[in-house]
């Protein structure tokens, strides 16, 4: 019997647990639960009564009634219902004389069950001790008492040893297993009471656009709510763990660690303002702390207030700017005058109290008629704003030109509510404009038309001369040696010679011709309607220009001294209206510069010859640049001998590849080049390929020890990177510098002797050699050809194309090899044509010869070809013409 009631037990525990997790397991469905739990009910009884103890035959005595009291306790209606009909049916199964008893006594353990849990409800019990003890003990009670109606007469005396140990087991196990499932009841509903607090809570929260953290005194991250990840920090990582200091910049976490210590210290909120990038850019935040109490950590609320920063910064800059050197008005929809800031007062003379309430009418000037205002208000009404010059009046009475703005302002339902006017005294910029374009149009020294002005008038008298028939002129003026006056007597000086030669002119010309001053000493003379015929139009214009050329000849008086000068003019007509006045203006000069080449007080007249020369010079230099550009210009190479007919060296000299014109000699371009500023580079690409040249010569033993003279210009001599571009070449190009010869002309020695001397000398030490180019044409002076490192010097071929026949150029010529011979420099003559000229060279101790009757300019390869046709040896001397 022990061992049945042990069993007992052991099941009604089995089942509280069971039902314990059922309820765990079974939170998120309901009404699974209570199907599940019937089932449980159903198999707990009937496992109880598969290890009952047998009182009779028939007769079971087990802990079935206690579970059905339990299921219809716990479980309600259905899962009582399910757990009787399970248990019913196993016990009409299993029959016997107590089956209909024991049928009874599950419907009744179910019906307490029942009857208790409807007490429960209605309030008449409550779930402890009292209430259940007696319930249970009748429960027991009647099963017992069951259990002996269905016995014999002889067979209750069985019965009496087991009604104690039966009631003292089953009666505490069923309290048990109430209480057991009641605590799980308990936290069944505490839990959903949580969650559903939680969900509250959460819901709360995610409404809030605030941030919810909690925080440690480490400053921590244990929890993080935000309804906008937008607005946490920029991060990929989780915050939840993360301390501020691995976040935030240290000055920044410094702060936000002594805000939470403050809070944790003082119990008290606190605030804290800062700015941090987030995931959504840079925001500022305003957080509150509050301690949690029992824990060293606080809850801290932040809020996203950077509209707001932005809205009071806005106010303040608003304030600043109603308050600036621009006049502010505000009104109403009545447009009466609500505020008015200082310049306003600046500017119109009222005080605020003085036009507080009244309309902006006070300041009427009585200029502008009432079509003026209506445009004003429609363009208010229907674009919202309105902007332009008006003439008001200030409170002196004065009128004065204002620039005025004006813009409504709406309320939410788009009604106007106030009108802003920002308004300027504009009486200086007005002024300032007028001088500005007197400034533009008119020469600030003479008061003259400028160059601009005389354009516009250019055009004009070219459509009157159109329409009237009539030709007009132009008359160019540069004052003669006005640069010397200057230089002499001082810029001031100079300042009033040129207004006394303004106010001469104007008195020649009649009132509605032009006299324009377009920069320095020069003067442009406009005259209209002259004559319909082009030859008395001419005649005329020549008379005039002689009367101008009278008065500026005229003495000019400054203080006690009297100063003469005169002028060079340029005459041109319009009689072609087609031509701009740039064009006009071109042409005048040019004829000035004409007239200015024959002498001082001059005229001519135009001449589209000189357009035609100006145009040749500006495309061939034009021709010049794309001919650079595309690598047209080469070396030629003209071969120097000795009087043993040995080629000895070579002049490289430039040639212009022309695509249409064939190869082109140094004078075809050279001067164009050399005063556009070209000759530079010619230079360099001279340089550059003699050293490329020089240095293949060098691998052909026929042509190994040859010179290369190269000539440099004075631009490329006094260059500051003259020494550094030869040595860079020479390196670039392996070209040996005792094989290269600079050739310099007298004239550029003179300009600048102790520089040229102390570059030559740098080069000098590089083994570079120097001639002199031309000599006797200029400056040959036996002082700087002592102090220069020359190694030859090369005689002008002016004097050898005059032999034999001039005994002056043969003197020269031996003077020159006379005065070589002396400093121990060798000769050489350029510009030999013929035996004779050579043969008399050699008599007079020059022995080294370039020119047509050796040799002609030729490609490098021709004379590579030559060498080796000859088997090393030179070509016969080509006896050419020059």
């Amino acid at each position: 019997m022990l061992t049945a009631i042990i069993e007992q037990a052991i099941l009604l525990l089995a089942l509280g647990w069971l039902l314990t997790l059922n309820i765990r397991r079974g939170r998120h469905h309901p009404r699974l639960v209570i199907l599940t739990s019937g089932l449980w009910f159903g198999l707990i009884a009937i496992v109880c009564m598969l290890l009952p103890f047998t009182v009779a035959p028939g007769v079971l005595l087990d802990a079935r009634n206690a579970v059905l009291f339990v299921a219809g306790l716990f479980g309600g209606p259905l899962s009582g219902g399910m757990a009787l009909a399970m248990a019913g049916g196993f016990r009409l199964w299993l029959g016997g004389e107590g089956t209909i008893p024991g049928l009874f006594s599950l419907m009744l353990a179910l019906g307490l069950g029942l009857g208790m849990r409807h007490a429960l409800r209605r309030g008449w019990a409550r779930l402890d001790l009292w209430h259940l003890l007696p319930v249970v003990v009748v429960l027991h009670l009647t099963t017992v008492a069951l259990i002996s109606w269905l016995l014999s007469s002889a067979e209750p005396v069985l019965l009496q040893p087991l009604v104690g140990p039966f009631l003292l087991v089953m009666v505490p196990l069923t309290l048990m297993l109430v209480f057991i499932l009641r605590d799980a009841e308990q936290r069944r509903r505490e839990q959903l009471a949580l969650r559903a607090n939680e969900s509250r809570l959460r819901a709360i929260t995610g409404a809030l656009p605030d941030l919810l953290f909690v925080m440690d005194e480490e400053g921590r991250y244990l929890e993080v709510v935000s309804s906008d990840p937008g607005l946490l920090f920029a991060t990929d990582e989780p915050l939840i763990g993360k301390r501020v200091a691995e976040l935030f910049a240290p000055e920044l976490a410094g702060r936000f660690l002594d805000f939470i210590r403050q809070s944790l210290h003082q119990k008290a909120e606190n605030t804290l303002v800062y700015a941090l990038e987030t995931r959504s850019g840079p925001r500022t935040f305003e957080s509150r702390a509050q301690a949690l109490d029992g824990k060293p950590a606080v809850v801290v609320l932040t809020r996203d207030i950077s509209a707001r920063v932005r809205h009071e910064t806005e106010l303040r800059i608003a304030a600043v700017a109603f308050e600036s050197f621009q006049g502010m008005l505000v009104t109403d929809a009545r447009n009466r005058i609500l505020r008015v800031n200082r310049a306003f007062t600046e500017i119109t003379g009222y005080r605020p109290d003085e036009v507080i309430g009244r309309t902006p009418s006070l300041f009427s000037s009585g200029k502008h008629g009432p079509e003026f205002y209506r445009q004003m208000w429609q363009s208010i009404e229907q674009l919202g704003h309105w902007q332009g010059e008006i003439h008001n009046k200030r409170k002196s009475g004065h009128l004065y030109p204002q620039w005025l703005s004006i813009s409504a302002v709406r309320d939410a339902e788009g009604r106007v509510s106030h009108y802003v006017a920002a308004l300027s005294d504009i009486t200086e910029r007005k002024r300032d404009a007028e001088r500005i374009n007197h400034l533009a149009f008119y020469d600030a020294l003479t008061g003259l038309p400028n160059r601009r002005l005389l354009a516009e008038r250019i055009k004009q008298a070219q459509a009157v001369s159109s329409r009237g028939g009539k030709l007009g002129a132009l008359i160019f003026i540069d004052l003669d040696n006005f640069k010397d006056i200057n230089d002499l007597w001082g810029h001031q000086v100079g300042d009033q010679l040129l207004q006394q030669a303004a106010q001469r002119l104007n008195k020649v010309v009649r009132e509605t011709d032009t006299v324009a001053r377009i920069g320095g000493d020069e003067f442009v003379v406009l005259l209209g309607d002259l004559s319909e015929e082009s030859a008395q139009a001419a005649a005329r214009l020549e008379q005039i220009g002689h009367k101008l050329l009278e008065v500026l000849e005229q003495p000019y008086v400054h203080e006690v001294h009297i100063l003469r000068g005169s002028a060079c003019l340029g005459l041109v007509t319009l009689d072609d209206h087609r031509q701009s006045a740039d064009e006009l203006l071109q042409q005048a000069e040019l004829a000035m510069y004409e007239a200015k080449a024959d002498g001082k007080g001059r005229l001519r007249f135009f001449d589209p010859v000189m357009q035609e020369a100006i145009t040749r010079r500006l495309r061939l230099e034009e021709e010049i640049l794309q001919g650079l550009e595309a690598h047209q210009f080469c070396v030629y190479f003209q071969p120097q001998f000795n009087d043993r007919q040995e080629m000895v060296g070579a002049e490289a000299l430039v040639r212009w590849c022309h695509p249409e014109r064939g190869v082109l000699a140094p004078g075809a371009f050279i001067e164009v080049a050399d005063a556009a500023g070209l000759m530079d580079r010619i230079d360099r690409i001279v340089l550059l390929r003699a050293c490329e040249q020089m240095a293949l010569w060098a691998r052909l033993p026929a042509l190994s020890e040859i010179t290369v003279s190269v000539n440099i210009s004075a631009a490329q001599l006094y260059q500051d990177s003259f020494i550094d571009d030869v040595l860079q070449v020479l390196a670039q190009t392996g070209a040996e510098p005792a094989r290269l010869k600079l050739e310099l002309t007298e004239s550029m020695l003179i300009t600048d002797m102790p520089r040229a001397t102390a570059r030559m000398r740098t080069l000098k030490q590089h083994g570079i050699r120097f001639a002199i180019d031309d000599f006797g044409t200029g400056y040959s002076s036996l002082h700087y050809l002592q102090q220069l490192p020359l190694d030859q010097l090369k005689i002008d071929q002016s004097f050898v194309r005059a032999l034999p026949g001039d005994a002056n150029s043969l003197g020269i010529i031996r003077a020159i090899t006379a005065m070589a011979g002396s400093l121990g420099l060798e000769v050489i003559a350029e510009g030999v044509e013929n035996e004779a000229q050579r043969e008399l060279l050699q008599q007079n101790g020059c022995h080294l010869y370039q020119g047509y009757l050796f040799a002609r300019p030729t490609p490098a390869g021709e004379i590579e070809a030559r060498i080796v046709e000859r088997n090393g040896t030179i070509a016969n001397p080509v006896r050419e013409g020059s």
